[in-house]
């Protein structure tokens, strides 16, 4: 699912209103008085571009969504929704995905490259895929079988930021793997035996490694999300997309490319 318009009655929307909440926004101009008036509703305005028919537009963000608004030629009046020119097409889409949602996902792509992973994978792959990983999660194991062809011929690398959410022993597997001398070689196995791993959990958590759980279950609360795996990829045009749970046939081939 892309960081754009259609999130708006998807789950990960509640995620980009929680991030634009906490990013700075630098006015360049004086906004109007009823441009002011929706700011004072309660939407974030984070920039402006320009429209047709002497139409000024404001993207802006609203009760966890994107939203146009176009200031009247008169500048008295303010509309609300997208704007559609004579052969039906879009024109609030591109000043949406510009302004509100293209830098959200360079954000959110940002904050995952810099979480705690195990990478599963050759460093030089060229497609990289995050997944927020559980290892009491079945579904997450099912995604990791699913991409072995893609990971061992050196496609794709998997890079698993590893929380503890479904069973009590979760969060001490997950240090487990953190903690062994190689994460990747712990990871495989674990993965490869499924049912029959013979995962350990930690008795005693470090406290280095709990920081790096709690880091993790931090970031997959900022974004709202409640289960795992929750898969994010940077699709052909560069735009961030979320899967869901293990991907269907033809969902597994936009998520890691052509095998």
């Amino acid at each position: 699912m892309p960081f754009n318009r259609h999130l708006l009655n998807l789950s990960l929307s509640t995620a980009i209103g929680a991030w634009l909440l906490q990013a700075p926004v630098t006015q360049a101009e004086e906004l109007p008085a009823p441009i002011k008036s929706i700011e004072a509703k309660g939407a974030r305005i984070v920039g402006s571009f320009d429209a047709p028919g002497g139409l000024r537009g404001y993207a802006a963000q609203y009760q966890n969504r994107g939203m146009a608004l176009y200031l009247t030629p008169d500048g008295k009046h303010v509309i609300a929704g997208n704007l559609y020119d004579a052969e039906g097409k879009d024109l609030s889409q591109a000043p949406l995905q510009k302004l509100v949602y293209a830098p959200m996902s360079k954000q959110v792509w940002g904050q995952m490259e810099k979480s705690n992973w195990i990478e599963d994978g050759k460093k030089d792959a060229p497609r990289i895929v995050y997944l927020f990983s559980d290892p009491n999660c079945p579904y997450c194991n099912m995604f990791w079988e699913q991409a072995r062809p893609w990971v061992e011929s050196g496609k794709v690398q998997l890079r698993h930021i590893m929380v503890g959410i479904i069973r009590e022993d979760s969060p001490a597997k997950a240090a487990a793997l953190f903690a062994a001398k190689d994460p990747q070689q712990a990871l495989h196995d674990h993965e490869k035996a499924g049912k029959g791993s013979s995962l350990k959990p930690l008795a005693k958590i470090p406290a280095d490694i709990q920081a790096k759980l709690d880091a993790n279950t931090k970031l997959m609360d900022d974004l709202e999300l409640a289960a795992t795996p929750a898969i994010f990829y940077l699709d052909d045009n560069g735009d961030l997309q979320q899967q869901q749970g293990a991907p269907s046939p033809d969902k597994l081939v936009k998520i890691l490319g052509p095998k």
